[in-house]
């Protein structure tokens, strides 16, 4: 078997990360545009809501949206890069040279687990900060929910006065500061005894500390309250643990928080599943090079492009289609988190490197 060449080797692998970059930049613009507009909807109609503090709340939501798409980035710039190498006939030389697919695909592949590693190492980190700080504007400016789900997270407190149900529509700083935050406050027989409808909320020492407060009491007119003091015995570590999203958990610190979680007796499924997911995703990314050879290692002529991108982005998005519903099955319960985050990597590598296999080797 020939030798790949280092000079080459570095060549296709020089080619493919800055076909990756040019891609990445102008997903990266899309995703801004697109999230801009989606969080204009949602926050526009709150009173400090400024396009500046709408566009730098989506370029803070960017990089976490980045990592959820960089699999699909990876298997378009997959397909371009040796799709531009097959038009140039770089790789009918190399093919003709005696180098096989496994060859030249190595410096892809090498090039997909360092872009992996950085994503999980770097980008995640970032990406968690700059979600945490846009969480932070959101909640101080009281601008409503960044999410795109609007389902409020509800915690149960008990205290000698009674139990309290309390949500909020935001949360920042580990869960201990709400926005549009909702107290329901029951009696000994379990009856509503009244509803507190707080612009903003801070767990404090013992206390949950409310601020322009509407007070709603059975048939009685709504009060105004400037500020409300709730008692409570929760601590901040388990607010933090149910209310923080696990986007905005860096990679290095996940483990710490699935301890945590479960030492409170939560579920920490949501933890796992993303910690998992950031484990695998280098492997994840080296998969996509094999779905993408599978369609574009073949010679094609100009007019057949079209063709051949339609199918990776199609076998892109059945593998995206599959993940999210192995994922729903995890968070339900039903299957192992590592399961679910390790499965569609196995069935990519599987079904590209037999599909090669078939092609390369008969």
């Amino acid at each position: 078997m020939t030798i790949f060449p280092a000079t080459l080797s570095r060549y296709f692998f020089r080619r493919y990360v800055m076909t990756f970059l040019t891609y990445c930049l102008a997903i990266l613009v899309i995703i801004l545009l697109v999230d801009f507009n989606e969080s204009g909807r949602r926050l526009s109609a709150a009173p400090e809501y400024t396009i500046a503090t709408g566009l730098l709340i989506s370029a803070l939501r960017v990089p976490t949206i980045l990592q959820a798409a960089i699999p699909f980035v990876v298997l378009i710039a997959s397909i371009a890069t040796l799709m531009q190498l097959n038009r140039k006939y770089e790789l009918v030389v190399t093919r003709a040279a005696g180098i096989s697919a496994w060859q030249f695909l190595a410096p892809l592949i090498a090039a997909n687990l360092l872009i992996g590693v950085i994503a999980v190492a770097g980008l995640n980190t970032f990406a968690a900060s700059a979600m945490q700080w846009a969480e932070t504007i959101i909640v101080e400016r009281n601008l409503g929910s960044g999410q795109s789900s609007n389902t409020t997270p509800w915690l149960r407190q008990r205290t000698e006065q009674g139990d309290t149900v309390l949500g909020a529509r935001a949360s920042a700083a580990g869960g201990t500061r709400l926005s549009g935050a909702t107290f329901f406050l029951f009696d000994a027989e379990q009856n509503i005894k009244e509803r507190l409808e707080a612009e903003r909320a801070t767990l404090g020492d013992g206390e949950w500390i409310l601020t322009n407060v509407r007070r709603i009491q059975g048939s009685k007119p709504v009060e105004q309250l400037q500020t409300v003091s709730i008692p409570t015995a929760l601590k901040a570590e388990f607010v933090g643990e149910s209310l923080t999203s696990p986007e905005t958990v860096p990679f290095f610190e996940l483990r710490g928080k699935i301890a945590v979680a479960k030492s409170f007796g939560l579920p920490a499924t949501s933890y796992e599943m993303q910690f998992h997911r950031l484990v695998a995703q280098p492997a994840l990314l080296a998969a996509m090079t094999l779905i993408a050879a599978i369609v574009s290692l073949k010679f094609v002529r100009f007019g057949q492009s079209l063709t051949v991108v339609l199918g990776g982005i199609l076998a892109g998005f059945v593998l995206y289609v599959v993940s999210e519903l192995i994922q729903a099955f995890a968070n339900a319960g039903t299957i192992p988190p590592i399961v679910a985050a390790w499965l569609p990597v196995l069935v990519a590598s599987a079904l590209g490197t037999t599909v090669l296999l078939h092609k390369e080797d008969g």
